[in-house]
């Protein structure tokens, strides 16, 4: 396997869950820094990838509004990352899809050039990233790196009622790729949790 380009890889932002921890809200239009969250995914990730694309399962007119195809789930009842990630892959016209959750706006500008340096390496088919945690080395499986050819195994995986990232990742030939900067992947699944986001990027006085 050859050194992956930019062009050969689409991004998506994953903006498709109930936000239940959050009251309900849908995450990524909640504001950060005077603009949705998902927006700041979307501009953090255009610069990595060759071409761009939203997971969402409300409010689609304002996701379409961020300039980029919106895909819903083909699933319903909100079943999770990996149903967004079908989605995607189902409509990715690239042979890599790199996938960000749509609440953590921070994440690092070199993921994905680090992710497909790792996944050329190894020669794998998936690339996820990872960071210390409370002192534990945990995985970030949103954080992805993967060969859309895994769509079929993945349709395959959810139609057996299966839901869990890990456990589908593990199937298929998965390299980790450690990061040293936990802030970097931190997120907002809570209100506290964005309000926390908003202080830490407000300008010190």
């Amino acid at each position: 396997m050859t050194a992956l380009t930019r062009e050969q890889i689409t991004g998506l932002v994953l903006a498709g869950g109930r936000g239940s921890r959050m009251g309900g809200v849908d995450k990524g239009l909640q504001l950060h820094g005077g603009q949705p969250l998902a927006q700041h995914a979307l501009q953090r990730l255009a610069p990595q990838v060759g071409t761009l694309m939203i997971n969402a399962n409300r409010h689609l007119e304002a996701y379409a509004a961020m300039g980029v195809p919106v895909y819903a789930d083909t699933l319903a009842d909100y079943p999770g990352p990996l149903a967004g990630l079908a989605a995607g892959m189902a409509h990715c016209q690239t042979p890599w899809l790199v996938s960000v959750p749509c609440d953590s706006p921070n994440f690092p500008h070199d993921l994905v050039a680090r992710l497909a340096d790792a996944l050329v390496q190894q020669q794998a088919q998936i690339a996820m990233a990872a960071c210390f945690e409370d002192g534990a080395l945990r995985t970030q499986p949103v954080f992805c790196l993967l060969d859309c050819q895994l769509l079929p195994s993945l349709h395959d995986f959810l139609r057996s009622g299966q839901r869990k990232v890990d456990r589908w990742t593990a199937q298929h030939r998965c390299v980790r790729v450690d990061f040293d900067d936990a802030a970097a992947f931190a997120n907002a699944n809570t209100l506290a949790e964005l309000q926390q986001l908003q202080s830490s990027a407000a300008p010190k006085a």
